[in-house]
């Protein structure tokens, strides 16, 4: 078996700056030279390999089989979710159904700005995310922002801004799914297993930061004096997605925290627009709105409105069946491939390079899903066909990302590069608990992809952890919360964000206007990490068997 490396160069400042290379060349070529980022992954995998061989002396045959077997497991793992998700939303969007929704819940509140931000920017936005994510939110949510008389800019900050919490649950759980996947060989578990442990922690923490966003949302778009006299809506936006979001987390796993905890967030507004509203109706920026304050009616029948929320509906009964704790589909494993390293972190134990082909993973409920779905809404096979182009259209290039930064991140661990870009980093100390948010905050900030990110240093926090003997789960749960935070100021989700918008190809601007309220949420999550480091230390701790 062999036996990784702790210091091949001899040098540990030496070999930390060898093993940042893939990481910086990665980040250098999709933001400084702005490449497709499948390309760019497929260069930095390839950089990485050959690093590991020379310089980490990782043996060929088990370096290629390290490598297939996390390309493999991007593809089964992530893009089998991701794709059918997309394919669902589509479904949605050819068939009109996404457009009655909006309607139907426009006409839910009046034209007060605050409230219709909540509505859309939050709570539909979290929904949006958990269906499909890669910048969707902002780009079907910044035109409706536009409508309702916010100026562009704002409009897609806001929107932005919105977007942050709900993302390490986005595209049905993808980020999570990419964290529990690469860390499960290091932290000696199964990926089934690991995954709603995973889910719970990054859950609690989520909770936590999507207090703060709610308000934030409303002074952007009133100012202070309007933030306060809309209070409720913040308190009712935040309690509400946490609601649905965070039981979710814990008892059901990764897949439909955004999902249940928008629905949860849509009914406490509604509710709470029945007993009260704001006593004054604003337009942007505090001024009284003046016209017709009443929203636009919807002209839909109960049929149409009950239509709407269908699809939906099923695709939560079938994912709560197939994947919640009493179902055993997902644990069916069918294929099973390991190669194994010996490692050089914690002498004794071995870091795994595992495929599990589960032909039952969430991917296939999603798929089945999308069937029942194309029954009930009658999608003719025309349809069909558009709707598969449209998605191999837009999903080709993700997909790729899925199977060459798996095959880079399994290479990363398996060779000792992660365990020695860990002992280097160990070197801070229980400081480090504030660098690991901030590192997920720069990784998807350049890379775009919460996904991509957690695959990227999921396994170095994870080791990180080991060395200094923080609780096991709790610095990549901080890496992925604080990638939801850098999503504003990426500009590969910028680019779809602003799809919509006239600031096409103008991504840098759009990012220079939402750069300063990420760093408040950023600074809000290195608060939390220091808290549950040192109070709350249960929140992400691997239960004793």
């Amino acid at each position: 078996m062999f036996t990784q490396i702790i210091d091949p160069t001899g040098n540990l400042f030496l070999t930390w700056l060898v093993a940042l290379i893939p990481v910086v060349l990665l980040l250098f070529l999709l933001a400084g030279l702005r490449l497709s980022a499948w390309i760019a992954v497929l260069i930095g995998s390839i950089v990485t390999f050959l690093l590991g061989l020379w310089v980490w002396k990782m043996p060929l045959d088990d370096g290629m089989r390290a490598y297939l077997y996390g390309a493999a497991t991007g593809v089964w793992n992530v893009d089998w979710i991701t794709f059918w998700g997309v394919m669902l939303f589509n479904t949605l969007v050819t068939t009109g159904g996404f457009d009655r929704l909006r309607r139907w819940l426009i006409q839910q509140g009046t034209r007060d700005v605050r409230v219709q931000t909540i509505l859309f920017a939050w709570a539909f936005g979290a929904l949006l995310e958990g269906l499909v994510g890669f910048g969707y939110p902002w780009a079907f949510v910044a035109p409706i922002l536009i409508a309702i008389g916010i100026p562009d800019l704002d409009a897609i900050r806001v929107a932005a801004i919105a977007n942050n919490a709900p993302v390490s649950y986005g595209a049905l759980g993808a980020p999570i799914i990419a964290l529990a996947t690469v860390t499960a060989g290091t932290l000696g578990m199964s990926f089934v297993d690991l995954l709603p442990i995973y889910s719970a922690a990054v859950g609690k923490i989520v909770a936590i930061l999507a207090l703060l966003p709610p308000w934030i949302l409303l002074y952007l778009v009133s100012g202070r004096k309007g933030m306060w006299s809309a209070w409720p809506l913040a308190i009712v936006g935040s309690l509400g997605y946490i609601a649905g979001q965070l039981p979710t987390a814990i008892y059901l796993g990764p897949y439909l925290p955004d999902v249940i905890g928008a629905i949860v967030c849509f009914a406490a507004l509604l509710l709470l627009l029945k007993m009260w509203r704001p006593a004054q109706i604003l337009a942007y920026g505090g001024a009284p709105a003046t016209g017709d304050t009443q929203a636009e009616a919807h002209g839909l029948s109960a049929g149409e409105v009950g239509m709407a929320w269908l699809p939906i509906g099923i695709l939560i009964a079938v994912v709560v069946a197939w994947t919640g704790p009493w179902s055993h589909l997902p644990s069916i494993v069918v294929l099973h491939y390991v190669v194994a390293a010996k490692s050089a972190i914690t002498p004794g134990a071995t870091i795994s390079a595992v495929f599990n082909w589960t032909p039952f993973v969430g991917g296939t409920a999603i798929l089945v899903s999308w069937i029942i779905n194309v029954i009930v809404l009658r999608v003719s096979l025309n349809q069909i066909g558009a709707i598969f182009a449209k998605t191999w259209s837009q999903m080709w290039g993700a997909c790729l990302v899925g199977v060459f930064i798996f095959g880079l991140a399994y290479v990363f661990n398996y060779s000792g590069m992660a365990g020695s870009l860990a002992s280097a980093f160990s070197k801070l100390g229980p400081a480090f608990i504030i660098v690991a948010p901030i590192l997920g905050f720069i990784g998807v900030a350049l890379s775009g992809s919460n996904t991509s990110t957690n695959a990227m240093f999921g396994t170095f926090q994870a080791l990180v952890g080991k060395v200094l003997g923080f609780p096991l789960l709790l610095l990549p749960a901080l890496n992925s919360v604080g990638a939801e935070i850098g999503k504003p100021i990426a500009p590969q989700t910028a680019s779809v964000g602003v799809s919509t918008s006239r600031f096409v190809r103008n991504e840098g601007e759009v990012i220079r206007h939402n750069f300063g309220w990420t760093l408040v949420l950023l600074v809000y999550l290195v608060v939390i990490g220091v808290a549950c480091y040192l109070f709350f230390p249960s929140i992400a701790v691997l239960p004793v068997h």
